[in-house]
């Protein structure tokens, strides 16, 4: 078993670098933009590729393991590029030419965006081989939340308000179908080659309910009223009536809370060069805070 340093940049392009896979390395690069895993990419004589390094992190409720059983289905889904290796904490796959999302480029083009998610609701759940997991947002709030008091944390004044918050946007929920999701629609899992988009990035990929990926690619990409309405009415076929329409908001609440207590909870744990976890949870109570406001406002 290959031992896969946490901090240090050089060890972990040497750890890559003693994979078996390869036949001759040409050249590493390290890839910039990563908030939790190390990554390069690696021209070998097989073929170019991106090498990501990341163990689990019980912390974030994110196993390799199940992250590697759902890119595999999203790429037989036709979503990502393939896998080609994924074992003790390094997941390698084939390199696409393409480049990355910022959040103007989804909200330029949020139709195409949204059809990948709805491909991912659709076509990736039945591919799933093994004991799937779940994703319920307010379960992994209400996890967060221990987690922060357990360390006194900064934020353990707020942690009682944010599980009320947690506790009203969960009774706001409707039944739905039951679909496989992505639930990490940042922009920058999103990718174009000229041609077609990607989607990358798999950690959260889990069973759970549609109404998240919807309100966490909404709130991730800044999208205004209009193309959140545009939006659920393309996903669900028709207007949403006052009940969805609560579930969607309160889902947008709960999906912004997250951002910011994934943020607090890497503070806590993770070291990624460069990154600032306390700008980003920052952030993301921000982004929070204006979302519940406006769903106060609309539906209270």
């Amino acid at each position: 078993m290959t031992e896969l340093p946490s901090h240090n940049i050089e060890d972990v392009e040497a750890a890559v670098r003693e994979l078996s896979l390869w036949q001759g390395i040409r050249a590493m690069t390290p890839l910039k933009g990563g908030v939790s895993n190390a990554a390069f990419v690696v021209d070998d004589e097989s073929g170019r590729f991106v090498a990501r390094v990341g163990t689990d992190y019980p912390f974030h409720q994110v196993s390799r393991a199940r992250e590697a059983q759902a890119h595999r289905a999203a790429f037989e889904a036709g979503l990502s590029p393939e896998l080609i290796f994924a074992r003790d904490g390094v997941m390698v796959v084939k390199f696409i030419e393409a480049r990355t999302y910022g959040e103007p480029d989804v909200r330029g083009n949020w139709q195409d965006c949204l059809e990948l998610v709805m491909r991912t609701h659709r076509d990736v759940g039945h591919r799933i081989r093994g004991q799937g997991a779940i994703f319920w947002v307010f379960q992994i709030l209400r996890d967060y939340a221990e987690t922060l008091r357990i360390a006194n944390h900064r934020s353990t004044p707020q942690l009682a308000g944010f599980m009320q918050v947690t506790d009203a946007m969960e009774a706001a929920q409707v039944p739905l179908p039951v679909i496989f999701g992505h639930h990490d629609l940042l922009p920058t899992n999103f990718m174009d080659d000229g041609k077609r988009l990607w989607l990358i990035d798999w950690e959260y990929g889990a069973f759970g309910t549609a109404m998240f990926d919807l309100a966490n690619i909404a709130a991730a990409n800044s999208f205004t009223v209009a193309m959140e309405n545009e939006m659920l009415r393309a996903y669900f076929g028709k207007a949403p009536d006052l009940a969805l329409s609560r579930a969607y908001y309160a889902m947008k609440v709960a999906a912004a809370l997250r951002e910011a207590m994934w943020g607090m909870i890497s503070e806590l744990f993770l070291a990624a060069p460069g990154v600032d976890y306390v700008a980003y949870a920052a952030e993301y109570v921000g982004r929070f805070e204006a979302i519940h406001t406006a769903y106060l406002k609309d539906f209270s």
